[in-house]
This record gives C-alpha cells, sequence and structure tokens, in this order.
C-alpha cells in the first residue's frame, strides 16, 4: 500500500516540478521580459530548486565518450556483452585507429568491475570506469531495477548475485584466458564467496581482486549501519521495509525493498547536509555561478537516482552478512544453478593476489571490515596480500574523487599490472576448453573428472595445468615490492587532505537507511578505417 501512496503522490507532483521548470525559464532567459523584472533571478533560483526537489530522476548514463592513453584521445562504445534477467555485463569496448595506440590496448589487463547492489546504480562508480579504461579493458556489473522484472524471470537471491559473479568470470576467461575482478562496497563479501566457491572446485581463478570497502567482517568497528542491522530482527526488516511492486510497472506484484525508501533513508541520515547544499546551490543560481551549480546537479542526478532490489536478495544480505556472519564463521552454504549446496572456504584461494582498501573516514564499512579478508584467505602467501588505508577519504572517496584519482587508482593500476606481469596470459585456444561449463564439472568429491590431475591437487596445480604455465616456474621480479596486510602503507602513498562535507555520507547505505525511515545495444560495427581494442 505504501508504494502505491508515494505512487499516486509523485504523479500527482510531475505537472508541478515541470511547472516550475517552465517558470524558471521563463524568468532566466534573456530573451524573456520577465527575465528584467526585479527579483527575477531569485524566483528563477527557487523555481529551478522547486523543479529539483519534485522531479523523478532516472536511470542515468555512463556518458564516457573518450578517455585518454598516452596523450591519444580514445574513442568508447559502451554495450550489453552477457544479459542476465536481473544484471546486465557492460563493456566499455575501446576503438582507435592510431597503429601505436591500438597494440598497447590488445596487451592491457582485463579488469571486471562488480558494481554494487546497494540502493544505486552501477554509474555511480562512472569515474572508477573512467580512471581503469586508460589502462583496462573493462567490463561492470550494471544492475537492473527489480521493479522492471517481470515476475516470470523468478526471484533474485544471494545465491543468484554469487553465481552471477561467477558466470562473468568464466566468460572473461574464456575470452582472453585470465582476468581481474575489483569489487566496491556491498559486493566484496559476494565477490569473496563466488572465487572462493571456483577455488574450491579446483577451477582457475582471477589473476587479482581488489576489495574496497566492503563489509567483509561486520563485527570489526561497527558503524551505525552495522548497529542497526544488528538490533533488529530479521522479522522487522521483512515487515516493514518490504513491499510489492504497482500494476504499472513490468514487475508488478514483485516483492522489493523500494528504492523511494532508500533515498528517504539517504537523506536521513545526513539531513543538514542535504539541507546546506540545497541552500549553497540557491545562492549560486542567484550568483550566476555556473560551475558550482553543474556540480551541484551532476552530484544530486546520481545520488537522488534509486533502484528497488528483490526483497529475498535484501532480506538474505541482512541476515548473512550482517546478522549472522556467516563468511567469517565458515558457515554460509551457497546454492549452484544445478541445486547443490556449497560451503564458501576462503581459505581454498590459493592462487592470485589480493589488495584491500579502505577509507580512515568510512562511516559505512569501518575500519577494519574490508582488511579481514587478509585473515579469512589464509591460502594466498603474504606476499600476494597488501593493505591501503586512504588518510581522509570517507566511503565515496575510495573511489570517486581526488584521492581516487591521485591517490588510490594509481596503486591499484600498478598492482594489477604487476600481477598480469607474472602471470602472462596462454593462447585464448589453450585455456577456453578448460573453463568448466557449469560449476558442477569440478567438485572436489569427484576426483576422477579433472582430466589434468593425475593424482588430488591443491588448487594451485589445477590453475597451472590450465592456464599453460608450468608449475616449476618462479614468478619475475618486479619493481614493487610486496607488502604483508599487516603493514601500513607508505605515508607517500596517501593524500592527507582534509575531509569534504561529503566525506563517508555520500555512498548508499540501504540498511541503516531502511530503518532510520522506517522509524520514523545491439554492438554497432565499428568504421572500416577504425580498429578496436
Amino acid at each position: 500500500m505504501l508504494y502505491k501512496i508515494y505512487e499516486t503522490q509523485r504523479s500527482f507532483m510531475e505537472p508541478f516540478a515541470d511547472f516550475a521548470l517552465a517558470a524558471s525559464k521563463f524568468y532566466s532567459n534573456p530573451l524573456s521580459p520577465l527575465q528584467k523584472t526585479p527579483l527575477a533571478q531569485r524566483i528563477a533560483a527557487a523555481y529551478d530548486l522547486i523543479y529539483r526537489l519534485g522531479k523523478d530522476y532516472e536511470k542515468p548514463t555512463f556518458d564516457i565518450k573518450t578517455v585518454p592513453v598516452d596523450g591519444v584521445e580514445v574513442a568508447i562504445h559502451e554495450r550489453v556483452e552477457v544479459n542476465k534477467p536481473f544484471c546486465e555485463l557492460r563493456r566499455f569496448k575501446r576503438f582507435s585507429d592510431d597503429p601505436k595506440t591500438l597494440e598497447k590496448l590488445k596487451g592491457q589487463p582485463v579488469v571486471l568491475i562488480v558494481a554494487p547492489l546497494s540502493g544505486h546504480y552501477a554509474t555511480l562508480l562512472r569515474e572508477t570506469v573512467r580512471s581503469m579504461l586508460s589502462d583496462h579493458k573493462v567490463y561492470i556489473t550494471d544492475w537492473l531495477n527489480a521493479r522492471t522484472v517481470p515476475l516470470t524471470e523468478g526471484d533474485f537471491h544471494l545465491d543468484d548475485y554469487v553465481n552471477y559473479v561467477q558466470e562473468f568470470i568464466r566468460h572473461l576467461q574464456k575470452t582472453y584466458g585470465n582476468c581481474h575482478v575489483v569489487s566496491v562496497c556491498q559486493p566484496t563479501v559476494p565477490v569473496l564467496a563466488a572465487v572462493s566457491l571456483m577455488a574450491s572446485r579446483g577451477e582457475m581463478t582471477p589473476l587479482s581482486l581488489t576489495m574496497m570497502g566492503g563489509p567483509i567482517d561486520a563485527r570489526k568497528s561497527p558503524t551505525a549501519v552495522n548497529n542497526l542491522a544488528s538490533e533488529r530482527s530479521f522479522e522487522w526488516f521483512e515487515n516493514n521495509v518490504i513491499y510489492r511492486v504497482p500494476e504499472n510497472f513490468p514487475g508488478a506484484g514483485r516483492r522489493v525493498y523500494p528504492g523511494f525508501l532508500q533515498h528517504a533513508g539517504f537523506v536521513a541520515m545526513n539531513p543538514d547536509r542535504h539541507a546546506v547544499n540545497h541552500y549553497d546551490y540557491f545562492k549560486n543560481l542567484i550568483k550566476g555561478d555556473g560551475s558550482s551549480t553543474e556540480a551541484h546537479r551532476k552530484f544530486y542526478d546520481e545520488y537522488n537516482a534509486v533502484l528497488d532490489m528483490d526483497a529475498h536478495y535484501y532480506l538474505e544480505t541482512i541476515r548473512t552478512v550482517f546478522q549472522e556472519f556467516r563468511l567469517v564463521y565458515g558457515t554460509w552454504d551457497v546454492r549452484s544453478p544445478e541445486g547443490k549446496l556449497e560451503r564458501v572456504r576462503p581459505q581454498d584461494i590459493t592462487q592470485g593476489a589480493l589488495l584491500t582498501i579502505e577509507g580512515e573516514l568510512d562511516d559505512i564499512s569501518g575500519a577494519g571490515q574490508t582488511r579481514a579478508a587478509h585473515d579469512l584467505c589464509t591460502g594466498l602467501p603474504s606476499k600476494e596480500q597488501r593493505h591501503i588505508e586512504v588518510k581522509g577519504a570517507g566511503h565515496y572517496g575510495i573511489f570517486s574523487g581526488r584521492r581516487w584519482r591521485e591517490s588510490v587508482y594509481p596503486q591499484v593500476r600498478d598492482f594489477i599490472r604487476e600481477h598480469q606481469a607474472r602471470h602472462s596470459s596462454a593462447p585464448v585456444a589453450a585455456i577456453a576448453p578448460a573453463a568448466p561449463a557449469s560449476p558442477a564439472k569440478a567438485q572436489p568429491p569427484k576426483p576422477a573428472k579433472p582430466p589434468v590431475k593425475a593424482k588430488p591437487a591443491a588448487p594451485a596445480t589445477t590453475r597451472s595445468a590450465r592456464s599453460g604455465t608450468s608449475k616449476a616456474s618462479k614468478p619475475a621480479p618486479v619493481a614493487i615490492q610486496a607488502k604483508a596486510p599487516e603493514n601500513a602503507p607508505a605515508a607517500k602513498e596517501v593524500l592527507a587532505a582534509p575531509a569534504t562535507r561529503w566525506a563517508g555520507a555520500e555512498a548508499p547505505a540501504a540498511l541503516a537507511q531502511a530503518a532510520t525511515v522506517a522509524e520514523k545495444a545491439p554492438a554497432k560495427k565499428a568504421p572500416r578505417s577504425t580498429k578496436a581494442a
């Protein structure tokens, strides 16, 4: 019923928002006679603010047209590579007709960015994608709004999230021979589970895992998000924040955690900051400060665009991650697409490398929550595990903004580059057949099935056999010295700038926000003269 009331109110407000936009233009357009009236600028600014407060915010676009590669602007074509009922694997294909640039693009690492499914769209990572496109082949998980998915597609569970990630990793391994995975915030938990299950089955795992600001162990340095999730029962969330999608959407009847509740929760976490930001926007409109007003619009176009989440996925995430801590306790069983329950064992990961990143001022994922991944991945050598704490950065700052560009990204880029060089990929034709068609093919209890094993072996042996790399060969020395996870990063690696107004407050936090509110294309062919990478 609440969802229907909200939709009715939104439909009623839409004409008023359109009127406010038109009135704002009447009073601000130099050709309009109203622009010459007294207080015209203030009236135009007031109408513009009313419009932005009342409008409906749709899903933004990535809008990445070009990126610089060694001073050469490379064209970007965005397309859907794999289409699933609740997610699209989106590729940012790079084009260049410069032979030297094209050769460089073809040799760069492949990165799968797993975007959070916690309220906002994947476009929240636009700057992350733009930065990485200069040095990597980039794919991203673009999660769909649950209210647009018909009931005939079934429900979406946390297990499905894990299975999606595995499918996307296998797709990239089959295409390129290997890949690297970067997860931001919420997906750190299902990504670690996905890779752990692949390692337990003896499958090839990604060359590196980068985990940024995620609740691997939500018991450590609990934030408001963690406290609200633990203080309320599972039934409380189910009874207070779950509603059915109204009839005017394709997913009518689906039980979801609605986007409008999440948005109200986002605002309720820091109402004073939002009020100050909107008042600053009003003053900047009067002053004619175009750059500041445009920055405000871009931020809130992203911030106010939210999506519905399937109720099963949302509630299972609360129980698994924030209430029962199944990953750290070793009690998490994931159901495969074939219906078999498999235990998540991060200690089975013995190949690849792990980088964790935390923000000093992160009030969404507290200090130590992401770093806890190192304690779980005991099968990885300490030299392959590293940790970065970004001084002065909040949650949003570790993957977007100045600190991301100047401090975090260079270290992520070098980390990926180092491990790409260590494990040079074999020809695609030699690796593709080794990638299992389904998770059930390489289950540990069936040792006779994997053809490459002469005897029971650790996942490292399977990895070597599949990648065409000799087990006896040692990785070449690299310029960057590996650091054990317990070592703090060097001071010169981190920018200690003062926290901004939004430090730690901008990123989605669906759990805390829900509780707070309740209480109160087809690809286009490139031109003949243009080549792609």
